[in-house]
């Protein structure tokens, strides 16, 4: 549909009719040579005298009305709006948090399969097919050992966090464990974006023996920027030394920050963890609507211009056309019979 952006300028319409209905007529003065036998020399050479001024030209008057309206028209600014296009903008971002110290090495999940793998091929496998579901949010990923460092950044690229993913292995980030580290890495992300809800979801099989900063403190750090924080353990807590994961510290970040501790001892039992967590954190999108706009001033405008060019070319041929017919008129007089 079409419509105006400044419709009351419409009003100015009747100001054309009242300046000529209360204006008056302009008038110029010229020199002139007067003659007592003016009619009669007028009559011989067959012209015409006008009267002053145009008052009386109505095919003027309607070209000068119609030429105000539309420029009026193109003034109040006509558009054309199209259809509206809708854009779908995620409210959530998700930053995943992913141990792969040494550890990460002990082969006792199994793949898809049935087949024994390590712990870490296992978690892939599983968060692969949770990224696959997370179509509409913003996700990143951080790797940990004895340093966290940024693996991706937060994105709808999903393909690309597949693959870096992949990329990631064993060791890479040393072999010990730094889960306050990364989640400070992880709140350094997310300070980035802009989306109201933010959640850390963060994955470790053993227990923080190198952080700069204790999992406790960054918890409470993660809770001052609303920041939720799902722990998931998958290591054993019998265990000794960096192999032991320890799922009472895990269990007070989530609560901290509100959030959710999980269990998982094998593959099926993690890939219930993200199913849920996919429960406790669905889709969310914010619907931008956007109507996009075509000007259509010019067309009023171009029309105006266009009949004052005829116009005016019309007048500047007619005295020429008179007089080319006026003799034509004489040279026809004047053939013998």
């Amino acid at each position: 549909m079409w419509r105006l952006d400044y419709p009351w300028l419409l009003v100015l319409l009747p100001l054309a009719w009242l300046g000529y209905r209360y204006l008056p007529a302009y008038r110029e003065a010229r020199s002139a040579v007067r003659v007592p036998f003016f009619q009669a020399m007028s009559k011989a050479v067959g012209a015409r005298p006008m009267g002053t001024g145009s008052r009386h030209n109505h095919w003027q008057l309607l070209l000068n009305a119609l030429v105000w309206a539309l420029v009026l028209l193109a003034v109040a600014r006509p558009v054309f709006v199209e259809k509206p296009i809708e854009h779908q903008q995620p409210v959530r971002d998700l930053m995943l948090a992913i141990d792969i110290s040494q550890s990460m090495q002990t082969e006792d999940f199994t793949d898809a399969s049935g087949q024994q793998t390590d712990r870490l091929s296992a978690v892939k496998q599983v968060v692969h097919s949770f990224i696959d579901k997370r179509k509409d949010d913003r996700l990143g990923l951080v790797v940990f050992g004895s340093g966290a460092y940024p693996q991706a950044p937060l994105t709808l690229d999903h393909r690309s966090l597949s693959l870096l993913l992949d990329d990631t292995g064993i060791g890479m980030a040393g072999p010990n464990t730094a889960i306050g580290d990364a989640i400070g890495v992880s709140l350094k992300l997310l300070d980035q974006a802009h989306e109201p809800e933010k959640v850390l979801i963060l994955l470790t099989d053993g227990n923080d023996t190198s952080s700069a900063i204790t999992p406790e403190h960054a918890a409470r750090m993660a809770a001052s920027k609303g920041v939720v924080i799902h722990t998931i353990g998958i290591g054993d807590p019998h265990a000794s030394g960096e192999a032991k994961v320890n799922l009472p510290g895990l269990e007070q970040i989530s609560q901290i920050t509100g959030g959710r501790f999980f269990r998982a001892e094998d593959r099926t039992a993690l890939d219930q963890v993200y199913s849920t967590l996919d429960q406790l954190t669905p889709h969310r999108v914010k619907t931008l609507s956007h109507q996009p706009q075509r000007e259509l001033f010019y067309w009023p405008l171009g029309v105006a211009l266009a009949l004052l060019l005829v116009y005016h070319l019309c007048a500047l041929l007619r005295p020429r056309l008179a007089v080319a017919r006026q003799r034509q008129e004489g040279h026809d007089g004047h053939q013998p019979q």
